[in-house]
């Protein structure tokens, strides 16, 4: 008669319900934020320096020159 178990065998039996869904709904959140931070980072807007050039009178330009 062979009493071995492996260790994973005994790790599956020995689980634990409660913290299997309390790592589920811990994952679940830190999938949720990094999506949400990854939304709020690509509809941040930009400002980029040429943007106020583009948009600044050729006579306002020529006088910030001298």
């Amino acid at each position: 008669m062979n009493n071995f178990e492996s260790t994973y065998a005994l790790l599956v039996r020995s689980e634990e319900k409660n913290r299997t869904r309390l790592e589920t709904l811990v994952y679940a959140i830190l999938i949720l934020s990094a999506v949400v931070s990854i939304w709020q980072f690509a509809h941040q807007s930009v400002a980029f320096p040429i943007d106020k050039v583009a948009n600044t009178p050729v006579y306002a330009l020529a006088a910030q020159g001298s």
